[in-house]
C-alpha cells in the first residue's frame, strides 16, 4: 500500500476541519479533536484513507480504467485541471452542468458542437461572415469550452469520480451514484462520508490541501497506466 507522510498532511493543513457548529455527525470517527471552535481532522485517519484511494486508483488504472476529476470552487479550479492533465483524467473545473453524467448523450452533443465550432474557427471559413457573426461565434466558442474543455474528449461515461468539497458539487455526487459511478470524495468536517465509496478526511478550503491529495492520487494514476501499457 502507498505510504503517506502524516508529517506532509500536517504541513498541508490538511489537518484543519470547519467551526464546530458547521459540522456533520457522520464525521465523528475522523475527527480528532476541538480547538478554539474548529474541528482538528484525524490525520492518521486522512493518511489510511489517502493511501487506500491511492491504491484503488492505481488499481483502476492498471485495468484501463478513465477518471474524472471534479471540482469547481476557486481554490481548486488550476489544481483540478493540471493534475487531471498529468495523469491523463478528464475534469470539470468552473461549473457542473446538471446532467453531465445522467443526461450524457445531450452533454455529448454540447462537446461536438465544442468541436464544430473549434474546426470552424480555423482557415478561410470565417472570411465569408460578417463581424458580428464572429463576435457571437466567439463567444459561443468561449462559453462552451469554459465549461466542457476538460470532458471534450470524454467519449463514454468515466468509471471513477474524483471530487473536491462534496456539498459544493453534490449535484455531481448524487450524479455519480445514480450512474453506479465510483466516488473518492475529499471530505471537510461538513460533509457525509456515506456519500462516498472512498472518503478521505481533509481541509477542503486550503489550496495546499487539495494539492497535496490531488498529487497524491494523480501519480498513483500515472504508475498504474505505467504497468498497463507494458502489457
Amino acid at each position: 500500500m502507498k505510504q503517506i507522510a502524516l508529517s506532509d498532511l500536517l504541513e498541508a493543513g490538511v489537518h484543519f476541519g470547519h467551526q464546530t457548529n458547521k459540522w456533520n455527525p457522520k464525521m465523528l470517527p475522523y475527527i480528532y479533536a476541538e480547538k478554539n471552535g474548529t474541528h482538528i481532522i484525524n490525520g492518521i485517519e486522512s493518511a489510511k484513507l489517502l493511501a487506500k484511494a491511492c491504491n484503488f486508483v492505481k488499481e483502476a488504472s492498471q485495468k484501463g480504467k478513465k477518471f474524472l476529476f471534479i471540482g469547481t470552487k476557486r481554490q481548486a479550479t488550476n489544481i483540478v485541471a493540471s493534475e487531471a492533465e498529468k495523469c491523463g483524467a478528464y475534469f470539470i473545473n468552473q461549473r457542473w452542468l446538471g446532467g453531465t453524467l445522467t443526461n450524457w448523450p445531450i452533454i455529448k452533443s454540447r462537446v461536438e458542437a465544442l468541436k464544430r465550432l473549434e474546426k470552424n474557427s480555423i482557415g478561410p471559413s470565417l472570411d465569408k461572415v460578417s463581424k458580428k457573426e464572429i463576435t457571437a461565434h466567439k463567444k459561443n466558442l468561449e462559453k462552451l469550452n469554459k465549461n466542457l474543455k476538460g470532458i471534450k474528449n470524454m467519449k463514454q461515461l468515466p468509471d471513477l469520480a474524483i471530487i473536491i468539497d462534496q456539498q459544493k458539487e453534490i449535484t455531481a455526487v448524487k450524479e455519480c451514484i445514480k450512474m453506479k459511478i465510483p466516488v473518492i470524495c475529499l471530505l471537510d468536517t461538513n460533509c457525509d462520508p456515506s456519500l462516498a465509496d472512498i472518503p478521505i478526511p481533509a481541509n477542503d478550503d486550503s489550496a495546499k490541501s487539495i494539492k497535496l491529495i490531488l498529487e497524491k492520487l494523480s501519480e498513483s494514476i500515472v504508475e498504474g497506466k505505467n504497468s498497463y501499457a507494458k502489457k
